[in-house]
Parts: structure tokens; C-alpha cells; sequence
């Protein structure tokens, strides 16, 4: 949907210079259309030595273009890609052919590259090359004041493109080249073809340091633009008609490119809604769920990690393993799968899968595969290519990889979309696509850095049902990072617990679930997570406060306070009876949990408290934002957890 613009009366303060300046611009223009003999320009543009000038022009220009994607392409990507020293003097260097005057670029071309500059005694005596007056000499011109244009633009699309593809790319085994040319290129296509355009007219169009360096030798380095210095001479006519042969290529370079000079890659068509065909599996529409074969050859591979930097910890994990990471944003939680990827200097990984230490190997060769939150599929690819790039890339031939790419996309419930681009798949089908990708990779290490956060809750519990099905056979090890308690506890084995990129709990879902040692994991289980300090009848709350229990841990030692939503009671008035803990509060915020709502009370004696209630009890109560109401905890219904 097109964003709509309103409409606006500009100021004449502004909209007066504003034309002045589209006048300006035009009126030579304009000159140039009016006095232009029309009945003589065919005449004009046919003569031999317009016809020559024309030919020559176009091979200085073809040749400069050729030369700039040569050395220009690697030098954008240098540019966009990589940090070094020098690298602001380096885009300098690339900018100043255009802000130099052309005949100063050609006094110093001749200076560099001429019989007596620095470079051109050398290429004379050693290749016999002379460039002032040559051909060459007028290619090296062009190629000097229209290679900026590609670098520009390209490096403006380099940089709007997502290194996720790039560094996926790179984890399904495909080496940096390859990556270059099979992901890189064809993604920032519209930057490469409106900079190789610029390019191609900027170049067709160089006069000044043409003459400088190559001087104006008709059939030798006497291009179009030089044509018409000379005609302007004694036939300014003729001059005219050339002037708007150029001005029309110019003009048609210009409207074909529609503004898209920047560079920035080209907007993809949206994912489309979730629609009908969203579950059926195979196109019998009866899903498979046989469990993935664990490799190739039935391998299975251990995981050994010793991180160091922003992540400190050591991760050992047997064949088969599914382990959840979890904690709070900073935590160190795509840090961790970074450093195991080897793509972060910010931490490092001494990494050992099965018998193999794989610490010193590049990316593509750790067999390490990572699935993206935002799945980072190809979007040039179709969702069989790209399924099968990992298996290409690692030189299996492309029959072969298209049917196992085909069997892994069957398995997980896509099959039938294989010839679909992502922007035609929902969010569910593209999720299923990357994961048959990472997994046809033959990896063995999976990362999955929040796989199904982007999909609603019943495209979510589809796929989780699926995840679960294939990671089951899986002959390797698989990282989750995850925010869903859901998808820690059904799908993981263990659950791994970072603080600062340190190990604060690593164990099992059902004693995560049981008794967490963070705050932040209480509180995504749903639960209440007061910390404080063990006393002789319970706990002294950080914030102030005390807590009563029934079974007190020995006094001074740090603890966390746990309480169940559902353990906590609501009341209108200061309740009586049994409870230990009773605090005076208001409500704060009600919100629906399927069919109960949580209530969170906030109070001045003791911190937040969410409370879980039904909707009769919160209507009998009168719950709302801003009332005032009392909660009472029983202290057999709190248990500590030792920090």
C-alpha cells in the first residue's frame, strides 16, 4: 500500500527560488532543442567524422565501463565491508575525480601514467604501452573521472544490504567468494546496474582530461564530445546536433535508472498473509512426520565450547542435545551463537564437534549452521534453490541437491511451495524454508537464534510441533535462543540461563521451571521473583520489605523469593485468617491470559505483584486500573532458591 502524501502550499519564499533554479537548469536546454536544425540532423549525425567519433566513444566508453566493474566492484565492497585504517582517506580518494576540474585530472594522469611521469617510463620499457595519445590513453581518462560513479552507488547498496544473508550464506558452507557472487551481487543488483549506467554516460560524455592526457587525434582519441569542440569551431550546426544526441542519451540513461542512482536496494514485495495453504504439509495435504535422518552418514557430534570475551563459559553437550538460551536482552544470547559461528570478535570460541576441533576454520568450513529470527532466505532464490544452496555449496551436484533439498522441504511441510520466491511465502512457510535449509546443510551444530518469534501463536505451535518432530533425529547439537518459556520447556533439554555473558543456570526445563535463578526467567515462566536476603523467618526484600516462609534457607545467605500468580489472592479489604504476607495496594494493569486475567498491583510496602483471577472474582471484586485492593500470600506457597 502507497503511503499517502499530503498535499501542501509551499511558501513562495521557497517555491520562488525553487523555480528559478528549474529554469535555470532548463533553459540551456531548452536552447539546445530550439536551435537545433532538424531538417539537417540526420545529415549532421551521418557525416564520417561524427560517425567515427560516435564508434570511438562508445569503445572508450565500453572499455571504461569493463575497467571500472573490474576494480570497482571490489573496491565498493571494500569499502562497505570492512574496517581499516585509512579507510576515510581511501573514499577521498574515490571522490575526488569528481569534485576535480577534468583538465586537472588529465594534467595529473599525465603525470602518473605519461612518458615522463611516474608510472609511464616503466610501462614503456617493460610492455611498450604509451598512453597520452593513444586509445588507451582515452579509456584510462574515462575510467579515471566515471569509476567513482559504480563505487558510489555500489557501496550506497552494499551498505543498505543486510549482512544476516551474507553471514547465512556463509554457515550452510559456501566460502567468500561464492557468497559474493551467488548471494552479494544479485541482491544489490539494481545498485550495480544504476552505478554501471552513471558510469557508462559519464564516461561517454568525458572531454576535459580526454584532451589533457590523450590530446584529440581523430580516429584515435578524438571521442564525440571532443567532435564538438571542434564543429563549435566551423560548423555550429553540426555542434548542435551532436550536442543533442548526447543530451538524448543522457536524458534516456537518466529516466531509465528512475531515480534509483542511490544504490539502495530495491524494496521486495511483503510476505503475504498467512493463507489456506499455510499448514497442509505434502501436496496430498497429509503431513509427514518421520523423524530427520541424523546425517548423511548416521554421524553423531558432540559439542565442546570454551568462550572467552563478552561470553565467558564452557558448553559441553552430547549428540542430540537441544539446549535453550535464554536471558535478558544484553545478556550475551546471539553473542554466544556468534562466537560459535566465528563471526564476532567480541567473543571467541575454543569449538570441538565431535572429533574435530574446528576452532581455527573459517565460517564455511565449521559445518555450523544458523537460522536467523528473521530466516535471511535469498529473496532472489526460490525456496527449493534455496533449500539447496548449502548442499551446492559444499559441491554436491545439482540434481542431487534439488532432490534433497525437494525431501527436506517435503518433510517439513513446504514441498509444494518450492518454486515460490519468499516474498510469496507467509511467515509460517518462510520459517519452515529456512529450517530445511540449515538442516539439508548437513550441519553439525544448529543454531537457532528465535526461529518462530515473528509467527502468530497458531503458526507458531504448527512449526514448534514440526521442530521438535525433525530435531528429535537430529545427530548433532542444537542451540535455541528463545524469549518463549513455551518453546523452552517442549522443545529444549536443557536450559541455558546467561547474565552478562556468563552461565547463571544451565539445567533442565523442569528445574529451570522449579527454581529459577534469575529474576528475568520468573518472570518469563510467569512467575513472581522478589530477591533478598535470608533471615531467621524468611526473607528481607532488596527494595525493603519482609517476606515470610515456611521453610527459611540459613540467615544471610542471598536467595529468590518465587510466587505463582495463582498464589496470590486478591481482596477488597485487608483479609483475616491465615496469611503471613498481606500488603495494601492499587492495580495497576489487567490483562487476559486465555480465560483468567492477571492482575499486576503495584505497592509501596513491597514489590510488584501479578496475581491471576478469573473474570467472576475480578467482577465481584470491583478490579480495575487505580483501585485500591489488598493481596495476601501464604508463606507455605513461596519458595526460596538459593543465589
Amino acid at each position: 500500500m502507497s503511503r499517502l502524501r499530503t498535499r501542501t502550499r509551499p511558501p513562495v519564499t521557497l517555491a520562488l527560488p525553487a523555480l528559478l533554479a528549474v529554469a535555470f537548469l532548463l533553459l540551456p536546454l531548452v536552447g539546445i532543442l530550439a536551435r537545433t536544425q532538424w531538417g539537417e540532423l540526420g545529415a549532421h549525425l551521418t557525416s564520417p567524422g561524427v560517425v567515427e567519433a560516435l564508434r570511438l566513444s562508445l569503445l572508450v566508453s565500453a572499455w571504461a565501463l569493463g575497467l571500472s566493474l573490474l576494480l570497482g566492484v571490489p573496491l565498493a565492497w571494500l569499502l562497505a565491508r570492512v574496517e581499516f585504517r585509512g579507510k576515510a582517506l581511501v573514499r577521498s580518494l574515490v571522490l575526488l575525480p569528481m569534485v576535480l576540474p577534468p583538465t586537472v585530472g588529465g594534467v595529473a594522469l599525465l603525470l602518473g601514467f605519461g612518458r615522463r611521469g611516474l608510472l609511464g617510463p616503466w610501462l614503456e620499457s617493460a610492455f611498450g604501452v604509451t598512453l597520452p595519445f593513444h586509445t588507451s590513453g582515452a579509456v584510462v581518462a574515462a575510467t579515471f573521472v566515471a569509476m567513482p560513479f559504480l563505487v558510489i552507488s555500489l557501496e550506497g547498496a552494499l551498505g543498505g544490504l543486510k549482512q544476516s544473508y551474507e553471514e547465512t550464506a556463509a554457515s550452510l558452507g559456501a566460502p567468500p567468494v561464492r557468497v559474493f557472487f551467488t548471494v552479494t551481487l544479485p541482491m544489490v543488483a539494481p545498485g550495480l546496474i544504476a552505478g554501471a549506467a552513471l558510469t557508462w554516460a559519464r564516461a561517454l560524455g568525458e572531454f576535459g582530461a580526454t584532451i589533457t592526457f590523450a590530446g584529440n587525434l581523430p580516429g584515435t582519441t578524438q571521442t564525440l564530445p571532443l567532435q564538438v569542440y571542434l564543429l563549435l569551431q566551423d560548423r555550429p550546426e553540426a555542434a548542435t546536433s551532436v550536442s543533442l544526441l548526447l543530451l538524448a542519451i543522457a536524458m534516456g540513461v537518466l529516466i531509465a535508472l528512475r531515480g534509483r542512482w542511490t544504490g539502495a536496494p530495491a524494496a521486495r514485495e511483503p510476505a503475504r498473509p498467512v493463507s489456506a495453504d499455510e499448514h497442509p504439509a505434502t501436496p496430498d495435504g497429509v503431513p509427514r512426520e518421520e523423524v530427520a535422518p541424523a546425517g548423511p552418514d548416521g554421524g553423531r557430534w558432540p559439542l565442546h565450547a570454551e568462550v572467552t570475551g563478552f561470553n565467558q563459559l564452557t558448553l559441553d553437550a552430547a549428540p542430540g542435545t537441544t539446549i535453550a538460551v535464554v536471558g535478558e536482552n544484553g545478556a550475551g544470547k546471539t553473542t554466544l551463537l556468534r562466537a560459535l559461528l566465528g563471526l564476532t570478535p567480541r567473543a571467541h570460541a575454543e569449538l570441538r564437534l565431535g572429533d574435530t576441533d574446528v576452532t581455527a576454520l573459517p565460517p564455511h568450513r565449521r559445518q555450523v549452521a544458523w537460522v536467523p529470527q528473521d530466516g535471511a532466505l535469498f529473496p532472489h532464490l526460490s525456496a527449493l534453490a534455496n533449500t539447496a544452496y548449502g548442499l551446492r555449496a559444499r559441491g554436491v551436484p545439482r540434481a542431487a541437491a534439488r532432490r534433497e533439498a525437494q525431501e527436506w522441504l517435503d518433510r517439513l511441510g513446504v514441498g509444494h511451495l518450492a518454486q515460490r520466491r519468499p516474498a510469496q511465502l507467509s511467515g509460517g512457510q518462510a520459517q519452515r524454508v529456512a529450517l530445511a535449509r540449515a538442516l539439508a546443510a548437513r550441519p553439525r551444530l544448529l543454531l537457532l537464534d528465535e526461529p518462530l518469534a515473528a509467527l502468530d501463536q497458531t503458526t507458531r505451535a504448527h512449526v514448534r510441533h514440526i521442530l521438535r518432530t525433525h530435531l528429535a533425529g537430529f545427530g548433532g547439537v542444537c542451540l535455541l535462543v528463545t524469549h518463549d518459556p513455551v518453546e523452552a520447556v517442549s522443545l529444549a533439554d536443557r536450559v541455558l540461563v546467561l547474565a552478562d555473558g556468563r552461565t547463571l543456570q544451565d539445567a533442565p526445563p523442569a528445574e529451570v521451571t522449579r527454581h529459577p535463578r534469575s529474576p528475568w526467567v520468573a518472570r518469563m515462566l510467569g512467575r513472581n521473583a522478589w530477591a533478598g536476603t535470608a533471615s531467621a523467618d524468611g526473607l528481607v526484600l532488596a527494595g525493603g520489605g519482609r517476606l515470610v516462609v515456611a521453610e527459611a534457607l540459613p540467615e544471610g545467605a542471598q536467595a529468590l523469593a518465587i510466587i505463582a500468580p495463582e498464589a496470590v489472592s486478591v481482596h477488597r479489604e485487608r483479609p483475616g485468617g491465615s496469611p503471613r504476607n498481606v500488603w495494601p495496594g492499587t492495580v495497576r494493569e489487567v490483562t487476559a491470559v486465555g480465560s483468567r486475567l492477571r492482575v499486576l498491583v503495584g505497592s509501596a510496602q513491597a514489590p510488584d505483584l501479578v496475581a491471576e483471577i478469573t473474570p467472576e472474582a475480578a467482577a465481584e471484586l470491583g478490579v480495575a486500573d487505580g483501585a485500591a485492593v489488598w493481596t495476601s500470600v501464604k508463606a507455605t506457597e513461596v519458595t526460596l532458591v538459593r543465589l
